[in-house]
């Protein structure tokens, strides 16, 4: 059986054998006219637009296709093929300047939480206490306290969470760790703590977590340990912007031809 045609590859067909570019009309009458492509749809302009428009250099939204096989003259409103030195995927992609500043975006966004993380792991053990209490009230914990060290008892601090009509206990530890692994051994030591006194724990830490802590962390008859890794907290950080501020940075794509065609 022969394989059926895309509307991609029924636009490309029309394109190769022109020479200039055609408008989305053009491209859509030479489609039916070669039967190229069977359209079932009540507005096939619109979907062919789209997917032109999806596959163009220069042309780039969320849902936007990272292929691009389509050259887009704003100033007729015409399409191109794009210059394809190959057809294979190691064939060198146009970079846009929307796309260049997605890849700042994305390195900013990297370098910003690493940044963030360094500083966590400089406070002193007490302030990354206050600051897990302070962001735990983000999340609306109340009744908040952090536990003296003299009294502690094996946990940092401890509240309440509302869960519907209810409060739940809540214990939790903050390790302000650089780079070593919270272990099994210190999951095990924390549930201990709060064993029979709280509903549920809640660990912090700068670093990250062993696979066997991991694993440990929920255990069927036992107080459940939520484990808040250094990445996690930044998120969190950003989720809430605490102690964070932002700056919104509008960005505008060309759609012009969405309303002149």
């Amino acid at each position: 059986m022969k394989k059926r045609r895309t509307i991609i590859e029924a636009a490309i067909e029309v394109l190769k054998h022109s020479d200039e570019t055609l408008s989305v009309s053009e491209i859509y009458s030479k489609i039916i006219e070669n039967s190229l492509y069977e359209f079932h749809a009540q507005d096939p302009l619109s979907v062919l637009r789209v997917e032109l428009r999806g596959h163009a250099v220069g042309i780039d939204y969320p849902s936007a296709s990272s292929k691009k096989y389509f050259l887009y003259d704003e100033g007729s409103r015409t399409f191109g093929l794009a210059n394809m030195q190959t057809k294979h995927d190691n064939t060198k992609k146009e970079t846009t300047p929307l796309t260049r500043l997605r890849e700042l975006h994305y390195q900013y966004t990297h370098e910003f939480k690493a940044k963030i993380l360094r500083q966590l792991k400089g406070l002193n053990p007490y302030d990354f206490e206050l600051f897990c209490k302070n962001l735990l009230e983000k999340y609306v914990f109340h009744h908040l306290i952090v536990t003296k060290k003299s009294r502690d008892g094996g946990i940092d601090g401890h509240g309440k969470l509302k869960i519907g009509l209810a409060y739940m206990n809540v214990a939790f530890q903050c390790k302000r760790w650089g780079s070593n692994k919270i272990s099994r051994k210190e999951i095990d030591a924390f549930r201990g703590a709060v064993q029979g006194e709280y509903e549920q724990g809640l660990f912090f830490t700068t670093s990250s977590f062993s696979k066997e802590a991991e694993n440990s962390s929920i255990k069927s008859g036992a107080v459940p340990i939520i484990l808040i890794d250094g990445n996690m907290i930044v998120d969190f950080m950003i989720d809430k912007h605490f102690g964070i501020e932002y700056e919104d940075l509008p960005i505008y794509i060309n759609a012009l031809d969405n309303v002149l065609s």
